[in-house]
């Protein structure tokens, strides 16, 4: 999106923030911006950067349109012709997202190592979503069937040496 198109939309949800039902019109943000932050732009200025007559505000600017739209001043510039305001990228396919969230989950649980190496040991399986739909299936069961299961395993953490790790299930 470019700077035209910023401050276009920008007036619109100003309007409809408003109460106006509509875009403000370049008059009413000049005047609103006298009346609320005591200084303003003129409207031959707005209407130049509108209209992409002017690419670039002066810093003044900026941070005048800023303040009132109430947004970061960093966002009154174009966009870069690649710019993707989308969080993933189009090469991710389901399972890298899986994988990668996984990972980042694993780094986040540091603090409780049960969690830690539940996530860790998803994420290194071949299929980690068969694993999910078996913990699922587990979460139907009767505590009482669990704890049937987990006696008869032997602790994975008694055999790694982490006395503070409950028996895992899945291998």
């Amino acid at each position: 999106m470019n700077l035209s198109e910023k401050i276009k939309h920008l007036r619109e949800v100003e309007g409809d923030m408003r109460g106006f039902g509509r875009a403000m019109t370049q008059m009413e943000v000049v005047r609103a911006m006298q009346e609320e932050l005591g200084e303003t732009i003129s409207q031959a200025y707005l209407s130049q950067l509108e209209n992409g007559k002017r690419v670039h505000l002066t810093a003044t600017s900026r941070d005048l349109l800023a303040r009132f739209f109430k947004v970061q001043p960093g966002y009154l510039v174009s966009d870069l012709a690649d710019f993707s305001t989308d969080l993933l990228s189009e090469l991710e396919g389901q399972g890298d997202r899986l994988l990668t969230w996984l990972e980042a989950s694993a780094e986040e649980w540091r603090a409780e190592p049960l969690i830690q190496l539940f996530f860790e040991r998803l994420g290194s399986v071949e299929d980690p979503r068969r694993y999910i739909a078996f913990f699922n299936e587990l979460l139907d069961l009767p505590m009482e069937d669990i704890d049937s299961l987990t006696r008869a395993r032997p602790r994975r953490a008694e055999q790694n040496g982490a006395s503070q790790l409950k028996p895992d299930i899945v291998n």
